[in-house]
């Protein structure tokens, strides 16, 4: 049985026994599979359609529609709770990298900190942005350089009451947000998908490698599981130089596919970036990663057990 039919066969039988809640998922080759979203991972989704669950994989959604909500979410589909991001599954029309440098231009920041600098990019209006972890790791002051579209030109302001959302250390991710009274809205980025590109396809990347502010470079996808110390990253030609660190690399739609972190330092053409899922995925469950000054090196942040959990251990005691 192809995947198709497996699915299409899923969603018929499981149809008749979901009257109370029925979330429905549009799947590649026409398909549909409708059931209940049990949980949300970061490359799969869990769907009980009556009779069996299914963990069906991100790659192969193309929308979400929840019940009562209309469609929420596209391909991938992590466009969070309360619209904090704006996700895309799947790419959006090509476009020559020249024009798309000038849409995004406003969206890329250099982020400073006394012990050097890097890039990000913002998320949404409000001045939440990504960058990487080691770019700002024991720091606390912290600016943003953003380059406004002003009467055609791009013109540049620091902000300097950034604080620091949440942090990811094993995945070197970072979410900050500008603070200071009377700043405007700024412009973000659309995320995509990595697992929507294939090896081979053209991508750019927009940073200020050594300090040199909005620097365009261009390249290809190597590949996209190349595994380094445990996790998998998107390997570019993509010329990633410090100071890229915690910038876009976008598709030649303009979305964001991945967050440049990282080159072998020995070769030519060999960068890596985090893949735009785990982006995605992080920013969901940003609660969990929320930073605390009590203790700024911890990536996660511990919730209280359930009170019956907590009763025993008092017990215990």
């Amino acid at each position: 049985m192809s995947f198709k039919q497996h699915f299409w066969l899923a969603a018929v039988a499981g149809a008749g026994l979901l009257t109370t809640r029925a979330d429905t998922l549009q799947l590649k080759e026409d398909a549909s599979l409708t059931g209940k979203i049990l949980e949300e991972r970061a490359d799969s989704l869990v769907v009980d359609v009556g009779y069996t669950v299914l963990v069906v994989p991100r790659s192969s959604i193309l929308g979400l529609s929840r019940s009562g909500k209309g469609t929420v979410a596209a391909a991938t589909g992590t466009a969070s709770a309360n619209q904090f991001y704006s996700a895309s599954g799947h790419p959006g029309a090509v476009q020559e990298v020249s024009a798309l440098v000038k849409t995004v231009g406003e969206s890329v920041v250099q982020v400073k900190t006394p012990a050097g600098l890097g890039s990000g990019f913002f998320v949404n209006a409000d001045g939440y942005l990504i960058t990487n972890f080691h770019v700002i790791e024991g720091e606390t002051e912290i600016s943003v350089e953003v380059y406004h579209q002003r009467d055609g030109q791009l013109d540049r302001e620091t902000y300097k009451q950034v604080r620091i959302v949440a942090i990811n250390k094993f995945h070197d991710l970072a979410l900050l947000h500008i603070e200071d009274k009377g700043a405007p809205k700024f412009k973000p980025v659309t995320l995509g998908s990595a697992d929507a590109l294939s090896v081979g396809d053209a991508v750019f990347a927009v940073g200020s490698p050594l300090g040199l502010e909005r620097t365009v470079t261009q390249g290809i996808l190597s590949t996209k599981t190349r595994q380094m110390e445990g996790q998998l990253y998107l390997q570019t030609t993509t010329q990633i130089n410090p100071g890229n660190s915690g910038g876009p690399l976008f598709n030649l739609a303009g979305e964001v596919v991945g967050v440049t972190n990282m080159k072998i330092t020995f070769g030519e053409g060999l960068g890596f970036a985090i893949p735009a899922e785990l982006v995605k995925n992080f920013l969901d469950h940003r609660d969990a990663f929320a930073y605390s000054t009590d203790n700024p090196n911890n990536p996660f942040r511990y919730l209280e057990p359930p009170g019956r959990v907590r009763q025993k251990e008092e017990n215990r005691k």
